[in-house]
């Protein structure tokens, strides 16, 4: 063993035949605070005995530098813990000597941790954790066939979706409804107020119930959780309470809650949108108002009266020429029964004529035949100077010249009838005439009306299209679409979930009481053999 008392050219000896120094000079002394004189020559008898027994010395030279380094280290560690060079030398009778001399600080910790287990599982507050199942699908259910919220069918959409509505679930919407339904803000359990709440109330006065509910809300939070199972809709929800029936009653509220939020969240979005379309609605109203004035006042001022659709000058032109046309095959029937009166009369066929047709005509004429029948048979019986075939023959020719002039006045009334077909018909070809340049006119007036009554249809379809919308969308208000379903409710837990059972806590606590205490009593143990209060057992 080195010892600073020794000249420098002996230097350095090493008691195991293992340990070698590194090379490039230095020793494991400088590792090693140095040793005062005396314990170097108390400690100089067993190092010798020693190494003649279990090693060969090996001196290795030490440079005078270094060994002038090892003379100037200060000695307080040394000082204070002068068995520190033979901490290698701890075994483990040592380690057993130590726990047999701790063994009032094991009894001690195990005793105090036991003793502060039991007070934890007595006077601790118990918790009831209940769990509720919810399915949630991220397709409403289909009420109408164009809803205002859509569905996306791809599943990273559905289930961003999901996520969003299990954020709602425990967001303070919906911890504020069980606030109020439950009357938390009241209970002692979520609201219990301290020294220092106290003393913040007088010195500076605050809402004492907006204080209580937010304390409800903050325990309320603390209290929910949930969670989404992987690869699936389901939503596990999991609430507790000092009480196993006030936590069921927690989680149904909360579940009811959420429904409500999702429903006035639903209808609140649909009233904005019902709103924005009434308020739209409006200003649509008043185009097609304006439209449609637009369309009469043009009407109006160029006299484009219309009848099931269509203008009353086009139906007026129409009647004219179908009178026209009638009053044309009049006036022909009318010439040509003039005209062949005319040719009658000039041929003397008035009796014979067909044309010729009155009842004094007829008469005339059955009078003339009888007489005519008469006269032959008088030819045949009397003489050509017989006084009775004279006077038959005076007779004929009296009604002969009596259906001339029936003929004549027959002829007169047709040529009347034909004068009077003549200027009706010139009337109605200049009505008809008059009337195609009011049409001409109103055809090119037309063309500016349709372009307006287009106008004014486009606007009315877009205003009546909006009207429905907007009036779908309010009933959609009041229906419920979202698709929350719980599979499995919240029940009574069968024990509480904090704190652990009172075996358990106890051995628990035994458990690391004595870890302490053995810990505890080998700290103690090596603090006394490094201050050498102690020694290495043989």
């Amino acid at each position: 063993m080195y010892r600073r008392s020794e000249p420098e050219g002996l230097g350095l000896r090493l008691e195991r035949p293992h340990r070698r120094l590194r090379a490039g000079g230095g020793s494991l002394l400088d590792l090693v605070p140095a040793i005062t004189e005396e314990a170097a020559a108390r400690e100089e008898a067993p190092a010798e005995a020693e190494d003649s027994t279990s090693a060969r010395v090996v001196d290795i030279p030490v440079p005078a530098h270094q060994a002038r380094a090892l003379e100037e280290q200060p000695s307080s560690v040394a000082d204070f813990f002068p068995q520190l060079h033979l901490l290698g030398s701890i075994g483990v009778n040592d380690l057993i000597a130590w726990l047999r001399n701790g063994a009032r600080w094991i009894v001690l910790a195990l005793v105090l941790s036991v003793a502060a287990a039991f007070a934890y599982a007595v006077a601790a507050t118990p918790r009831y954790t209940v769990y509720t199942d919810l399915v949630v699908d991220p397709s409403n259910l289909n009420v109408v066939s164009d809803d205002v919220f859509t569905t996306n069918p791809q599943r990273d959409a559905q289930l961003l979706e999901v996520e969003s509505k299990l954020r709602i679930l425990t967001s303070r919407n919906v911890l504020q409804r069980v606030i109020d339904e439950l009357r938390l803000a009241d209970d002692p359990e979520f609201v219990r107020p301290t020294i220092l709440d106290w003393m913040k109330t007088l010195v500076a006065p605050r809402d004492a119930k907006a204080d209580k509910e937010l304390a409800a809300m903050r325990a309320l939070s603390e209290r929910v959780e949930a969670r989404r199972e992987e690869r699936s809709f389901v939503v596990i929800l999991k609430v507790w309470s000092e009480e196993p029936a006030k936590a069921i009653a927690l989680s149904d509220a909360i579940v009811e809650a959420f429904e409500a939020e999702l429903f006035q969240s639903a209808a609140e979005s649909a009233g904005r949108v019902a709103q924005n379309l009434n308020e739209r609605l409006d200003e649509l109203r008043r185009n097609v108002t304006e439209a449609e004035k637009r369309v009469e006042d043009f009407r109006r001022e160029n006299g484009l009266q219309s009848t099931n659709g269509e203008l009353v000058s086009n139906q007026l032109s129409s009647e004219l020429n179908t009178q026209v046309l009638d009053g044309q095959q009049r006036f022909i029937q009318a010439e040509t029964r003039y005209r062949q009166m005319s040719a009658a009369v000039a041929e003397g066929q008035t009796a014979s004529a067909s044309v010729f047709e009155s009842a004094n005509m007829t008469n005339l004429r059955q009078q003339y035949n009888a007489l005519q029948q008469q006269i032959g048979s008088m030819q045949l019986t009397y003489g050509e100077r017989h006084p009775r075939l004279v006077a038959a023959r005076s007779e004929r020719t009296a009604l002969e010249a009596a259906m001339k002039d029936e003929a004549r006045r027959i002829l007169e009334r047709s040529k009347a009838d034909f004068d009077r077909e003549q200027k009706a018909l010139d009337a109605l070809r200049g009505k008809a005439d008059d009337e195609k340049s009011n049409v001409f006119t109103d055809n090119q007036a037309q063309v500016q009306l349709r372009d307006l009554e287009r106008d004014a249809r486009s606007k009315a379809a877009i205003y009546e299209t909006h009207l429905a919308r907007a009036q779908q969308i309010t009933e959609r208000q009041q229906i419920d679409t979202t698709n929350i379903r719980v599979i499995s409710r919240a029940l009574p837990p069968n024990a509480r979930t904090w704190p652990p059972r009172t075996l358990i806590l106890l051995i628990g606590g035994a458990v690391l009481g004595l870890a302490i205490g053995i810990a505890a009593a080998l700290a103690l143990g090596l603090w006394k053999f490094l201050r050498g209060k102690t020694h290495v057992a043989a």
